[in-house]
């Protein structure tokens, strides 16, 4: 599975407020004391695992819990990818068998054996806005 798009979808800063335009709050549980950051993107069906992500966001990774918010976010069906980047290099760290080497989670159900679907990974995000609460998951050896 390429995972730099994900990477690259995270520098992208919020959109443009409006006036339907609402926070998607989330909690990543699990965080292990790593370093590194978390990067965020939020992504709508046309955007999933493309470069170019919704909207973004990245922090100084936390043990235990952290909050995250993506501001102004339109009203819609959006896929949640987050990745802890241990190596501050903006991209998925592999392992020389070609699995990740850093701790990652979606939204929704995402199958374990292949890429998920947009529609396996997607949350609604109502003019209210959105929260969602998802436990980074980071690969054993």
């Amino acid at each position: 599975m390429k995972l730099a798009p994900f990477a690259l979808a995270a520098l992208v800063s919020s959109i443009a407020g409006s006036a339907l335009a609402a926070d998607v709050n989330i909690a990543v549980t699990g965080v292990e004391a790593r370093g590194g950051q978390m990067l965020v993107s939020l992504q709508s069906r046309e955007q999933f695992m493309k470069p170019m992500g919704a909207a973004g966001t990245f922090a100084p990774a936390a043990a235990g819990t952290m909050a995250l918010i993506i501001k102004d976010v339109p009203p819609g069906d959006y896929a949640v990818m987050i990745m802890h980047d241990e190596d501050s290099s903006w991209s998925m760290a592999m392992k020389p068998d070609g699995r990740p080497a850093e701790g990652s989670v979606m939204s929704g159900k995402p199958p374990a054996s292949r890429v998920p679907t947009f529609d396996e990974v997607k949350i609604g995000v109502p003019a209210s806005g959105a929260s969602v609460s998802l436990p980074i998951a980071y690969p054993r050896p």
